[in-house]
């Protein structure tokens, strides 16, 4: 309970504010998975293959390719 209350002090909200947006990013983060996991059960790796077909093969537009490695 100390640290809810130093977390919300932190946030400068109350308890009662700091509890029920935790509450609400759970809810949210469930309701995600939950989605995910229904969006991977109707995949398709036949139809992923198919649309990965369609892309043409050619470089990358310049604004879009990849910097180069720094060491």
């Amino acid at each position: 309970m100390k640290t809810c209350t130093s977390m919300a002090k932190h946030d400068q909200v109350s308890m009662n504010q700091f509890i029920a947006s935790v509450v609400a990013e759970k809810v949210s983060a469930l309701a995600t998975e939950q989605y995910l996991n229904e969006r991977a059960a109707r995949a398709s790796a036949d139809k992923f293959k198919a649309a990965l077909a369609q892309v043409p093969d050619i470089d990358a537009a310049a604004f879009d390719q990849r910097l180069p490695a720094t060491q």
